[in-house]
Order: C-alpha cells, then structure tokens, then sequence
C-alpha cells in the first residue's frame, strides 16, 4: 500500500539499525526520521505559552547532525519523510523507546485521513540535564490503523489548517 500510494517519501523499506536510532520498515508500522531543521524553546522573553498568541521569539533555530534539547524544555522539528495518508487510514505516532528511557518524550497529534505534509514532532525533555537528538535517525514510530471503509469528512474535506506543510508549523488559529 505505500508504495501504490506513495504514502512515505523517501520510503526506506527495511529497518536501519547499525550504529543509528533505527528507522524505516517496522513491524506494524514506520520509524520516522528527524530532520537537522529545529526551534528549541527558550524562554528569554519571559513569554506566556498561549497557542492562541504564540509568540515565534521564543525559539531559536538551530541546523545541524545533533540538537541539544535544554533540560525540562522542548524543541519542534519535522520528519524527514513526506507523509501522504489514505483516506481510509489513520495514524498514532509514538515514541521510539530509546529515547523515552532517557526521559526524551516525542509527541504527534494522529495524522487524520487525507492529511499530507511533513509532520511536526514535539520533543520533551523531562530530565534536568541537557539532552541529544540525532538529526537523520529514528525518532518515533508511526502505527497504521485502516479502516474497512471510507470516513466521512477527510482532513483534506476539511481545509484543515495544518495540511501540506513544508516545515516546522507553530500553532494555528
């Protein structure tokens, strides 16, 4: 199916796993690579979290092989792969347990049918000491779930706001 439907590109078919985080072809699902693109959160400004009025200055940007996440903070990034979901799929992301057994927490909202773009991954470091994410390895895994038929209203029906994009994607209204 995701080869027929170019549901993952790049799309590498077998699990890597010498010297790396693993990534690609997993048992039920796909490990998503992280991209080198990141905003880390800083709270320099004293700013309020309000995903209504957030306020872009309180990231910094950051490119490169490795990203250090501050201690008790977060960091936004994408996936390397461009995701294109059926319309009679859904997807939950979670994970990979590497990472949470080093109080690394990734969170993604389930990609609904329809929905298309690179994803935007949220990663929480719970610990108090700084922590490193690997740019081009596994981050978290994606888990396939198709129903027997067709939904009703896609993400795409919809409009919905956060459809196609092409980089790190901040809170929308």
């Amino acid at each position: 199916m995701v080869r027929e439907r170019d549901m993952i590109n790049p799309f590498v078919e077998s699990q890597v796993r010498e010297g790396v985080i693993s990534y690609g072809v997993s048992s039920y699902g796909y490990d998503l690579r992280v991209a080198d693109e990141f905003k880390i959160f800083t709270n320099v400004n004293s700013t309020i979290v309000d995903p209504k009025h957030f306020d872009e200055k309180s990231f910094v940007e950051f490119r490169g092989p490795v990203c250090i996440v501050p201690p008790n903070s977060f960091a936004l990034a994408r996936s390397v792969e461009w995701l294109k979901i059926p319309r009679s799929v859904l997807t939950i992301c979670l994970g990979k347990s590497t990472y949470a057994r080093c109080g690394i927490i990734v969170n993604v909202t389930p990609l609904e049918p329809e929905w298309e773009g690179f994803v935007t991954l949220e990663i929480s470091n719970t610990t108090p000491l700084p922590a490193r994410v690997y740019s081009n390895e596994g981050l978290c895994q994606i888990v396939f779930l198709e129903s027997d038929e067709i939904c009703e209203t896609s993400y795409k029906d919809k409009k919905g706001k956060y459809q196609a994009q092409k980089g790190i994607v901040l809170p929308k209204i």
